[in-house]
């Protein structure tokens, strides 16, 4: 039996990993990716036809047609209902948003600890920005949220309002980039505010929010990120509290 392992096992030593290069298709791929990076293919525009694209990249139209299948299972073309040919899809900040949810949602090494790292990098500065930028409108924007906060007569009301809150901040940077990374994990943070909003959970909210805000109308750029900061750390010890108790 041992004699069958050795001469397996040097059977098997013969052989060598073969690299997979890439195929012409996966080629031409990349290379309209490339176009689509350098804006010469512009987000909503039609693409040439196969035809087109075969005179130029010198390959057949059966090439073409498979790259296009690719891009499109990617969801970087797309063909609109109805219409004939191919444009290049016009990604916007929900379609980021739902691939992130996703993405956390299928990824059991995702956890809250890693979440609350990135909202903690994310939020403290988007405090900060917002107290740089923030115009009276989001000031009002953000007082609303705060008192419909309190007002609410139930945590899932509660926990609209707070994510409102945040987004609120966000919007108020005036760099659309914190509102799409505010959404993309705002949904993942659903289940730790509903469980960390009870009613001790909210009066620290409360005053949380309220000292971010008071922060944020004073142009207190490194006072709103101190504020914001102050307050993660206080949702995470009660989301650790909450778990600890929850067995």
């Amino acid at each position: 039996m041992s004699d069958a392992n050795d001469v397996g096992e040097s059977v098997a030593g013969l052989f060598t990993t073969v690299d997979r290069q890439p195929s012409l298709a996966d080629r031409v791929a990349n290379e309209i990716l490339s176009l689509i990076r350098s804006r010469e293919l512009m987000p909503g525009a039609r693409l040439p036809s196969e035809r087109e694209f075969g005179e130029r990249f010198g390959v057949s139209r059966t090439v073409v047609r498979e790259a296009m299948r690719g891009l499109t299972a990617r969801g970087v073309v797309t063909q609109k209902q109805g219409g004939r040919g191919l444009w290049v899809k016009a990604v916007d900040g929900n379609t980021v948003s739902e691939s992130f949810e996703l993405l956390i949602a299928s990824r059991d090494s995702i956890d809250y600890p890693k979440v609350h790292q990135v909202r903690t990098m994310l939020e403290v500065q988007a405090a900060g920005l917002a107290a740089q930028n923030a115009l009276p409108v989001d000031i009002m924007a953000m007082t609303a949220e705060r008192d419909a906060m309190v007002a609410s007569t139930d945590v899932e009301e509660a926990a609209s309002h707070d994510v409102e809150f945040h987004r609120a901040i966000a919007i108020a940077t005036h760099n659309e980039l914190f509102l799409v990374l505010h959404d993309a994990i705002g949904l993942a943070l659903m289940r730790v505010r509903k469980e960390t909003l009870d009613d001790v959970g909210r009066e620290k909210a409360r005053l949380a929010h309220a000292a971010i805000l008071d922060r944020i109308e004073a142009s207190d750029v490194e006072g709103a990120r101190t504020a914001m900061r102050e307050h993660l750390e206080a949702v995470e010890a009660l989301w650790r509290a909450h778990l600890e108790t929850s067995g």
